[in-house]
């Protein structure tokens, strides 16, 4: 159902409803209204003719008729009687109607007289000598709420047509900008992305518009990223198959020891091609995450095995020794919540990364505290251009003896930042080596 026939729905069944209720409570303070009138009117009257009686002294009955014309008045539903003390009949202004005469009653009673509901009112004299009672049909009062809540109805069903097309025209008047904005995304391209304008919008959908212009951010940018990566990866890729090729040829026309050098190549080739894929693909993963499920602790003991593992035979060719250092007993290495899937991808980059570029025969230490890791080699500081450039992608400096793709850093960048870890490199103790600290970030984005 549209939000514009649930709202029209709303308004035709609230409505209705609350005008009954508005009505049932005109009708009873109408109800009210006309009790207090003809009570008082009643009151004035008892009162009046027990006056006159005490004064005139008549003891005779005397029914009492009207001369001449009532005008607008209507008396065929009043009645009035006086009864001695002895009970005598001494007035009675109506033939065939008869009060009933309650000598203890005083003030209002509901009557029952001929099968019809009266409202009389009695007034006992001071001395006891007369009992006036004064009687009205309660149908003339009915007769009358009914005259006053009909002029009510009647103009209100009139008028109900013209209130629903009312209604109608507000509810679609005041859905125009929704219809606007449907229409305007309607219209997109699918590569169009702009934000909406959010100027003229309503404060009711402006928290809609703004969430729609944050999504489209974020869809550009996941966009510019698989397009950067696609473009990094295409031009990567051309210069290891171009080599592999030739180095193909060359093992097919080789022969003898040149046979076997050319081979050892094409496997070193090969290799590093797989280096590289993997390390595109562990970075595509990484880039298409923007938050984690943090709901896992990490088991630290666990993560630096696997990793350890993973570098152990690049580790062991360049003879470089590995280690890693825990916090004193009683305290948590790096308390975090997260992948431990991710971070042994992060561990195994960072130690790749040192053992890679450290000193054949040198040490490589790992070491936690509650608040920080960080990762140690004896290698040549970096300088302050090559800190620069650090974390740019497939960007690796001029004279190195390893292969490496030159994706390592944004990987571990991008797993950090998906943890709330910020990474800095800089000199180890004594301003030689190279050290990576990964520390809990001021403002976590994860």
């Amino acid at each position: 159902m549209s939000l514009q026939r649930r709202i029209l729905l709303y308004l035709l069944v609230c409505a209705p409803l609350v005008w009954a209720l508005g009505l049932a409570v005109s009708i009873n303070r109408a109800q009210q209204e006309v009790n207090e009138l003809f009570d008082t009117a009643m009151i004035h009257l008892a009162r009046q003719m027990q006056a006159t009686l005490h004064f005139s002294g008549s003891g005779e009955a005397a029914p009492m008729r009207g001369g001449g014309s009532q005008g607008e008045s209507d008396v065929r539903d009043l009645a009035i009687a006086v009864w001695d003390a002895k009970g005598k009949l001494l007035l009675s202004d109506r033939e065939g109607v008869e009060l009933t005469r309650r000598p203890d009653a005083a003030g209002f009673v509901v009557d029952d007289i001929k099968g019809e509901a009266w409202r009389v009112y009695y007034l006992q004299s001071a001395a006891g000598e007369w009992l006036v009672a004064a009687g009205q049909k309660v149908e003339e009062r009915d007769e009358l709420v009914f005259s006053l809540t009909a002029s009510q109805i009647v103009p209100w069903l009139l008028l109900l047509p013209l209130l629903l097309l009312a209604m109608v025209w507000a509810v679609r008047r005041a859905l125009l900008p929704v219809r606007q904005l449907t229409s305007e995304l309607q219209a997109r391209d699918a590569a169009d992305l702009r934000p909406v304008p959010n100027t003229h919008t309503p404060v009711e959908l402006q928290p809609l518009v703004g969430a729609m212009n944050g999504l489209f951010t974020r869809i550009e940018d996941t966009l510019a990223r698989e397009r950067r990566f696609t473009a990094d990866a295409a031009h990567e890729l051309r210069t290891p198959l171009a080599v592999l090729r030739a180095q193909w040829d060359v093992v097919r026309r080789a022969a003898g020891p040149e046979r076997a050098s050319a081979e050892a190549k094409l496997t070193a080739g090969m290799d590093r091609m797989d280096r590289l894929v993997t390390q595109m693909l562990a970075l595509s993963r990484v880039e298409a995450s923007t938050t984690l499920p943090l709901s896992e602790e990490v088991d630290w003991p666990a993560t630096v095995a696997q990793a350890i593992n993973d570098c152990l035979p690049l580790a062991e060719r360049r003879r470089v020794e590995l280690a890693c250092d825990w916090p004193p007993v009683g305290q948590h290495p790096l308390p975090l919540l997260g992948s431990p899937a991710l971070l042994t991808v992060m561990l195994r980059n960072l130690l790749d990364n040192a053992v890679r570029y450290a000193p054949e025969g040198s040490l490589v230490t790992l070491r936690f505290s509650p608040t920080q890791l960080v990762v140690d080699n004896a290698g040549p500081p970096l300088s302050a251009e090559q800190l620069a450039r650090l974390g740019e992608r497939f960007h690796r400096p001029e004279g190195q003896v390893e292969t490496g793709s030159g994706l390592g850093v944004s990987i571990v960048q991008r797993i950090a930042a998906l943890h709330g870890l910020s990474v800095s490199y800089g000199a180890s103790t004594g301003g030689q080596g190279v050290r990576v600290t990964l520390a809990f970030d001021a403002a976590p984005s994860a």
